[in-house]
């Protein structure tokens, strides 16, 4: 029987990507997305390279539940990789943020996540084997401004990944957090939506500082260093793959210098960077 991948978040980018990179490798994949129009985009790259999609909602446990459920049921019971990977980032000043917005964020960047893992860990453990893999973030390593909402959900992801794996050790489950930087992808676009929905620009001490910045992301803004897709693939497979794979894979360069810094430089010359950075 095929290797079995549950992969998140394929509606495009890095989750489309892998999840077709990984089937084109054999692997047995399974990926979920939101949107219909998704899913259908979905089942038509599967009846070339035998993906299989499935509806789920992080914000949704009913459908975190049938998702897992269709997949065991596909796979008499096994599932050799776990990619959680959907999200989505959430800009604007915590202070112009309400919780329930935050807790948005939370939802699908975090609690969602664990309980789809919380799922799939007896599945594994009964295995004596597999891979659960985290999309994390060069945001969950060092903080910028003004988007505290999606770094406080990617650093809490990432004590969570090295408690799991702590906790996991000796089961022959293998927990793994991949750190991309900037990767090409629908994030800018989405994350534009999602502050012209939660955040009164007009209302906010921040109304400046918040229009110039929409004018660069709305023009793209900034691709320096950014990476294609195909680089946290390639992190993927070694991390499913591998006999003994990484506990971090950094992915761009911004991430290594991130996490090269906030090992050696002190707090406060990594806080003036940060600043320095979000201005």
């Amino acid at each position: 029987m095929a290797r079995s991948i549950l992969i998140t978040g394929c509606s495009s980018g890095i989750g489309r990507h892998c999840a077709l990179g990984m089937a084109k490798r054999g692997w047995r994949v399974f990926a979920t997305a939101r949107k219909e129009t998704d899913l259908a985009a979905l089942r038509e790259a599967g009846a070339r390279y035998g993906l299989e999609a499935l509806y789920l909602d992080y914000a949704d446990d009913a459908s975190i539940e049938a998702a897992l459920n269709s997949v065991l049921a596909a796979t008499e019971g096994r599932l050799d990789a776990l990619f959680n990977n959907g999200a989505y980032s959430q800009p604007g000043a915590l202070e112009d943020l309400s919780s329930a917005v935050l807790r948005a964020q939370f939802d699908a960047n975090f609690f969602g996540w664990h309980e789809l893992t919380r799922r799939v860990i007896p599945v594994m453990r009964r295995q004596n084997a597999g891979r659960i893999v985290m999309n994390s973030s060069v945001l969950g390593l060092v903080a910028l401004g003004f988007r505290g909402a999606y770094n406080s959900s990617k650093f809490a992801l990432e004590g969570y990944t090295d408690t799991l794996r702590i906790e996991l050790a000796d089961t022959g489950i293998e927990v793994v957090a991949i750190e991309p930087g900037p990767i090409a992808s629908r994030m800018t676009e989405n994350a534009i939506a999602a502050f012209h929905r939660n955040v009164d620009i007009d209302a906010s001490v921040h109304a400046a500082y918040y229009r110039r910045r929409l004018a660069s992301m709305e023009k793209g803004g900034n691709t320096f260093g950014q990476l294609g897709p195909d680089a946290v693939l390639e992190v993927l497979i070694e991390a499913c793959e591998a006999p003994s794979p990484a506990t971090h894979y950094p992915v761009t360069r911004q991430t290594r210098i991130a996490a090269f810094g906030r090992r050696l430089l002190p707090r406060r010359l990594l806080h003036k960077a940060a600043t320095r950075a979000t201005n």
